[in-house]
């Protein structure tokens, strides 16, 4: 039977009361790292889908490369002033990917110092960039998000965009090698423009305690309405995935871990030039 006038509404409504009602009540679970996926299905993914789809009018490709079950790495690129690039990176492969998976985020020592942001990263699976916790949400069978260019990556100007800073120490390559997880590079166009950094107020940095200080079209000349992102067009490509079970012995090896995080490296920046070539209007349709 076809549902009567109303009847939508009805279900919507009963469905929030029951979520309030679960939230008050504390009749839901978290996992060891503070993930609540309920919340994050709830709220959070609801308000990154209306940036990732409809703002940002995202193109994801290559999601087949992410495996259906058990653990991978997912290194991405970093760039936009603001690190939304791993948000929206997160929302789209959960939207995208046949199994809906989650991204488990590994954030910044800075992130989880900021109050209410901290509990933000930890309900939607955020945790500390830290081999120990990469390897054990990867032996848990989880996906794991990186962005080894760290502040360097989000914090470069514009006129550097799109061009990969260095991957640090290979500290992801490690941890995938010691879980024998496969690797696989994403190469995201788009975090550039949404925050065009033109300059870094560096005293005033240091005065805060930040790593950069950003100067924009728009912030700090327009105040809180600065902080809202250009419309850009993003493109999101997951690429093939890079298999380190038979080097699982070599995870101390520098040479090794130098090697396999070049060539990750390399992988991202070639997509990333593949990707422009697509998008040569970085505000079209």
């Amino acid at each position: 039977m076809a549902d009567r006038p109303g009847d939508h509404w009805d279900r919507k409504v009963a469905n929030g009361l029951a979520f309030l009602r679960r939230r008050l009540s504390g009749d839901y679970e978290v996992d060891e790292f503070g993930f609540d996926s309920e919340l994050t299905d709830a709220v959070f993914h609801p308000l990154l889908r209306l940036l990732y789809r409809d703002w940002f009018r995202t193109e994801v490709s290559g999601v087949e490369h992410v495996p259906v079950d058990g653990p991978a790495l997912v290194v991405g690129n970093h760039s936009g002033t603001v690190a939304l690039d791993a948000l929206i990176l997160s929302a789209a492969l959960h939207d995208k990917h046949p199994a809906h998976r989650y991204l488990r985020l590994l954030g910044a020592d800075l992130v989880f110092r900021m109050p209410v942001v901290s509990e933000i990263a930890r309900k939607t699976g955020g945790t500390v960039a830290c081999n120990p916790d990469a390897e054990r949400l990867l032996g848990g069978g989880d996906l794991v998000g990186v962005f080894p260019e760290g502040f360097k990556g989000i914090g470069k100007l514009y006129a550097d965009r799109y061009k990969l800073q260095r991957f640090g120490r290979g500290g992801f390559v490690s941890a995938a090698l010691r879980t024998g997880t496969p690797i696989v590079p994403v190469a995201i166009v788009g975090g550039e423009e949404i925050y065009p950094m033109l300059a870094d107020i560096k005293p005033l940095a240091r005065l805060l305690k930040l790593p950069y200080f950003p100067v924009t079209p728009t912030f700090p000349w327009l105040g809180p309405l600065g902080m809202v992102p250009l419309p850009s067009k993003w493109l999101i490509e997951f690429c093939p995935p890079i298999p380190t079970a038979h080097l699982t012995d070599s995870a101390d090896d520098p040479l090794v871990v130098f090697n396999l995080a070049d060539q990750v490296r390399e992988t991202i920046q070639q997509t990333l030039h593949t990707l422009l070539e697509r998008r040569p209007d970085p505000f079209g349709p």
